[in-house]
């Protein structure tokens, strides 16, 4: 992806391109919601960072899937080798659910627009638009998913996965007895107003006794206990991937050794 640094923006100026896009990412979802059966974890509906599409993909249904090419704010629809492409700039809602469920009739799969979420997200925009700082989310996606893929690897995680609820892209690392550790990076929420990574302990340890975090790092107690790293600390180091690599190895570990005593 051209230009694949994130730090042309500000993380927090992309409030706005996060909201669109996290907006945009439920159709994906409703997509694969309508056509694959649910499982307990309601991993179904999660989405794939894929970086040949630079977009955030569904899980296959038969030949196709349903994405968001989060840059410029695009609708694709895989199927048999093609894309099909729904530019979003300027769209409705209607227009684009008979876009896409148009499509998805074609393929003689369910229409996307008739399944619910089982939350509710803020009021949407009438008409999506697409601004120069979707470029830049896009760049924090990427740069997130190498990260989480490249760490998988080496912690034997589970799957890296895009939540479309909360719009956080993660992993889970099991530790064995009930024990795990969730590490991921969220495009911004109610918590900060910007891109930050996040690393959490289960079970919960106790505040009062929190291990020490890798430079730039902070513990975050309030709604959720995990170690954090803001979007702009990770910018100020200079090079965004490879701090966000460091903190959460570094902060992996920390909680691991508080989870297992320090084994």
């Amino acid at each position: 992806m051209e230009g694949s640094k994130p730090g042309a923006f500000a993380p927090k100026a992309l409030v706005e391109a996060r909201r669109l896009a996290h907006h945009a990412a439920q159709w994906p979802t409703r997509a694969a919601r309508a056509n694959l059966a649910a499982v307990p974890d309601d991993s179904h509906s999660s989405l794939i960072w894929d970086p040949a599409q630079a977009a955030l993909l569904s899980r296959p249904f038969g030949a196709a899937r349903v994405g968001l090419r989060v840059a410029d704010l695009a609708l694709l629809f895989l199927h048999g080798g093609e894309v099909e492409t729904f530019a979003l700039d300027g769209q409705s809602d209607a227009r684009a659910n008979a876009w896409l469920d148009a499509r998805l009739a074609a393929a003689g799969l369910k229409p996307a627009s008739g399944a619910r979420l089982p939350y509710k997200l803020k009021a949407a925009p009438v008409r999506l638009s697409v601004t120069g700082e979707l470029k830049e989310l896009a760049r924090w996606f990427a740069v997130s998913a190498d990260v989480l893929e490249a760490l998988k690897n080496r912690l034997a995680a589970g799957p890296v996965l895009c939540w479309p609820h909360h719009f956080d892209i993660a992993m889970v690392v099991e530790l064995g007895e009930s024990r795990s550790v969730g590490m991921g990076v969220s495009p911004g929420d109610e918590h900060y107003a910007q891109p930050y990574a996040y690393v959490s302990p289960y079970p919960r340890p106790d505040p009062a006794a929190l291990a020490p975090l890798p430079a730039g790092g902070a513990w975050h107690t309030s709604g959720f206990l995990g170690a954090v790293m803001l979007g702009d600390a990770m910018l100020a180091r200079g090079d965004a991937r490879a701090a966000l690599l460091a903190f959460l190895a570094g902060s992996f570990e920390a909680c691991r050794k508080m989870l297992t005593g320090g084994r």
